[in-house]
C-alpha cells in the first residue's frame, strides 16, 4: 500500500475522531438517549421489583384474612422465597445486565451511572432483603416471633424505600431537564 494511501486514511481517521469529539448532542438527541435508558433499565430491573410487589401482595393478603390456611401461608412464603432469589444478580441476568449497564454519555452530566448503581442495590441486597422478611413474617409461630420479623421487615422497607429515593433523584432531574414524558422505574416497597 503506498505512503500517500496510508496517511491519508490516517487523516481520515483523526478527523473522524475529532468530529466525533466535538459533536455535543441535541436537546433532542438526549431525550432520545432518555428514553432509551429508562426503557432499558425499567426492563432490568422489572421482574425484581414484580417479585416484590408480589411478595408484599401475598403478605397483606394473609393479614387481611386472619384465619388464612397453612396453604396460603405457605404459597405466601414461597412467592416471597422466590422473588427474593429472583433479584439477586446470581439468579438474574436481567440484574446481571444492570450491573454493567453504561449509561450514554450525553446523558453523563445527570449522574445517572449512580442511579443505575442504586438501582442495582434496591434489587440485591434491599429487595433481596424485603422478600426474605415477608417470608420470616410469614412463617412466624408465636406473636413474639411476629412481632420481631415484622420489625425486621418495616426496617428492610425503610431501606428499600431510601434506596429508590437515590435511585429516583437523578432520573427525575433528567427527566425535567429534557421535557421528556416518562417515569423512573416503578419499584414497590
Amino acid at each position: 500500500m503506498p505512503r500517500w494511501v496510508l496517511a491519508a486514511l490516517t487523516a481520515f481517521l483523526v478527523a473522524g475522531v475529532a468530529v466525533a469529539l466535538v459533536h455535543k448532542p441535541t436537546t433532542a438527541e438526549r431525550a432520545s438517549d432518555l428514553r432509551g435508558f429508562l426503557q432499558e433499565v425499567d426492563s432490568d430491573i422489572s421482574s425484581c421489583a414484580a417479585g416484590v410487589g408480589e411478595s408484599l401482595t401475598a403478605l397483606h393478603a394473609v393479614e387481611a384474612e386472619h384465619f388464612s390456611s397453612a396453604t396460603d401461608v405457605s404459597d405466601g412464603i414461597s412467592v416471597a422465597d422466590q422473588g427474593a432469589a429472583n433479584c439477586a444478580p446470581a439468579n438474574n441476568e436481567q440484574i446481571d445486565d444492570l450491573e454493567t449497564y453504561q449509561v450514554p454519555e450525553s446523558l453523563d452530566s445527570f449522574g445517572l451511572a449512580g442511579s443505575v448503581t442504586s438501582l442495582v442495590a434496591w434489587a440485591a441486597p434491599d429487595a433481596e432483603r424485603v422478600q426474605s422478611d415477608v417470608a420470616q413474617v410469614l412463617a412466624a409461630s408465636t406473636p413474639a416471633a411476629r412481632t420481631q420479623a415484622q420489625a425486621t421487615l418495616t426496617a428492610a422497607l425503610r431501606a428499600l424505600n431510601r434506596q429508590r429515593a437515590v435511585a429516583d433523584r437523578p432520573v427525575r432531574a433528567a427527566i425535567t431537564a429534557l421535557r421528556v414524558h416518562a417515569a423512573p422505574p416503578r419499584l414497590p416497597g
